[in-house]
């Protein structure tokens, strides 16, 4: 069976979420002299952020490179979930019951965070508590589900279910998993529209956000202040928030060291039709997969499959991302045969800022210099609510802040990722021993 993707053909090679979002509006005037806060990056934590503090009546200026959202945070899978990113078991165990329930119930305050910003700026972003099944792609998986479940519905999670194999037929119309795992306050959403509503919402309430300005110098002066230059214009502000994702360009070598740019790839197929995508994935929810190089995939508003993940452990290239699409394709008719003449209309790759850790980052580096980073994987959620928390944090409250803690370089690392290949390879590995 050949499951490469054509590409002569018609395969869009940009975000599907940002290929079918509304433009955002802009920001046309000139780069304001002075403000009380500048916010590097304009994703979905510099975005929140932003209206967080004009909402406080602060005067923002917010600095994109790009486009609003044009990097991971309108890159991804459009999941909202619940929970952390690691075992919760697993996490309690490497820092205590007491701070792993704190951790857990922190991403639950998160999707709350989401729905409730969607509702206040009446975002039309399709919302949509479905939650989460995560699929044990094995039967030894599907042990570890069951103890995840004990643990989880005894310490922060009672509404979380185990599925069977056969119980799982009711949620996806494939028989290649032994069971499953719902958690059922996780959500999804149409990212590039919550982003971009996101962008107007702050904009509306008088914050500057300017793109196409990267930043390229940051300086601090002798009065405490900060200069922030871009091809546009400087500007001096109180405080600056780096919300960035930590590895990309400008003046952000402290960040680069700690922060590990991991290639995540999607494709989203032709539409479906309802009645087609209802059967293959009656359940309607954001689906993911238990192997460490493992898959994620649920569907569109307009009834396509998206199926998304570390197809190569690289960062996202041209060559790359078509690469990974062949495998995301062989790999989606692997769990829907049914699929298999259906065609592949996007294609795209994106990086997730990853720290150590897979734990977020936030803090102050320097007096006035803040930042809100790494969150590796679990950006819309996360990402999201601590741009509203930062509103506390640059008013010198940090108790609604739990990701204040060390933060060690990446030993033998200084912002390019040569040892990729090889983390790609062990899990690989991994993967077929466990």
């Amino acid at each position: 069976m050949d499951c490469r993707v054509s590409w002569d053909s018609d395969v869009v090679t940009t975000s599907y979420w940002l290929d079918t979002a509304p433009a955002f509006s802009g920001e046309e005037g000139e780069v304001a002299r002075e403000a009380d806060v500048v916010i590097v990056g304009g994703g979905l934590t510099g975005l929140s952020a932003a209206l967080s503090l004009v909402r406080r009546g602060a005067s923002v200026t917010l600095f994109e490179q790009a486009r609003v959202a044009g990097e991971a945070s309108g890159r991804n899978g459009g999941q909202c979930n619940n929970g952390t990113l690691q075992n919760y078991a697993t996490l309690a165990a490497k820092v205590g019951i007491d701070r792993a329930r704190h951790y857990y119930l922190t991403y639950n305050r998160a999707v709350d965070t989401v729905e409730r910003l969607v509702a206040e700026e009446g975002i039309d972003c399709g919302f949509n508590r479905s939650g989460k099944l995560k699929l044990a792609a094995k039967p030894s998986h599907y042990e570890g589900l069951a103890r995840a479940w004990e643990s989880l519905r005894q310490d922060v999670d009672p509404d979380v279910r185990l599925l069977s194999a056969d119980e799982l037929r009711q949620e996806i119309c494939s028989d290649v998993f032994y069971g499953g795992l719902i958690q059922p306050l996780s959500a999804q959403l149409h990212i590039g529209r919550f982003a971009v509503g996101l962008a107007e919402a702050a904009k509306r309430r008088g914050a500057q956000i300017h793109q196409g300005a990267q930043v390229t110098a940051l300086k601090r002066l002798p009065t405490g202040r900060w200069r922030v230059t871009t091809p546009k214009g400087s500007i001096e502000a109180a405080q600056v928030l780096v919300a960035n994702g930590g590895s990309g360009p400008g003046p952000f070598n402290w960040f680069r060291r700690r922060i590990i740019p991991v290639g995540s790839f999607i494709i989203v197929s032709e539409p479906l039709g309802q009645e087609e995508a209802q059967r293959l994935m009656p359940g309607n929810r954001a689906c993911v997969t238990t192997m460490n190089i493992g898959h994620y995939f649920r569907l569109t508003p307009d009834w396509r499959l998206l199926f998304g993940g570390r197809a190569k452990f690289t960062v996202s290239t041209t060559r790359t991302d078509k690469e990974s699409g062949d495998l995301l394709r062989a790999a989606m008719i692997r769990v829907f045969p049914q699929l298999k003449e259906v065609n592949v209309d996007y294609c795209w790759g994106g990086s997730v800022d990853m720290s150590m850790d897979r734990l977020p980052r936030v803090g102050e580096r320097e007096p006035g210099l803040y930042f809100a980073l790494g969150f590796s994987g679990h950006g819309v959620q996360m990402a999201t609510h601590m741009g509203q928390v930062m509103g506390d944090v640059l008013n010198g409250e940090s108790s609604g802040n739990p990701w204040n803690q060390p933060w060690p370089a990446v030993p033998g690392y200084f912002g390019k990722p040569w040892f990729l290949p090889a983390v790609g390879a062990y899990y690989r590995v991994l993967d077929r021993l466990t």
